[in-house]
């Protein structure tokens, strides 16, 4: 399962395949999906959204364009250096806002969220009850703050 085809990522590189870049391109393509898959989610093939398969071949291009994994090129006097791709180096890989955008377009947000309790088979109190929760008993409902105009 590819979200990107062989002619897709062929369209963004510079230079014609061979025979063997073109089997490590494949793979590179099946990996990138995989990838995407468990950042996002399993998308059908058909219907995932144009981002995914952007992400797909963004990847596998930037894994055949290095794919030794090279850091550092030196010819004559010049080098060049590539300090951005650390401990991934020599692999299909996505950047952390790649990994964001994927985890955003499958629904799963990063973050701390609060999330209202309420006791088993109680109704939440209305919003003026100010810093009361229910109770099982039949009673007045118990007060979870000191002040119902301050929780603290």
């Amino acid at each position: 399962m590819a979200y990107a085809t062989l002619d897709e990522l062929k369209g963004r590189l510079d230079w014609s395949l061979d025979a063997e870049e073109l089997r490590i391109a494949s793979a590179a393509l099946d990996d990138a999906s995989d990838l995407a898959a468990t950042y996002g989610r399993e998308w059908p093939e058909d219907t995932a959204p144009r981002l995914v398969k952007t992400l797909v071949l963004k990847s596998a291009a930037r894994y055949l364009r290095n794919p030794n994994g090279y850091v550092q090129s030196r010819a004559g006097d010049e080098t060049l250096q590539w300090s951005d791709i650390g401990r991934d180096a020599g692999t299909v890989y996505f950047t952390r806002e790649e990994i964001r955008l994927l985890e955003e377009l499958a629904g799963r947000k990063r973050g701390i969220a609060s999330v209202a309790v309420s006791a088993w088979n109680t109704k939440p109190q209305a919003a003026d009850a100010g810093g009361y929760v229910p109770v099982d008993y039949a009673g007045d409902p118990f007060p979870l703050f000191g002040d119902a105009v301050s929780p603290w």
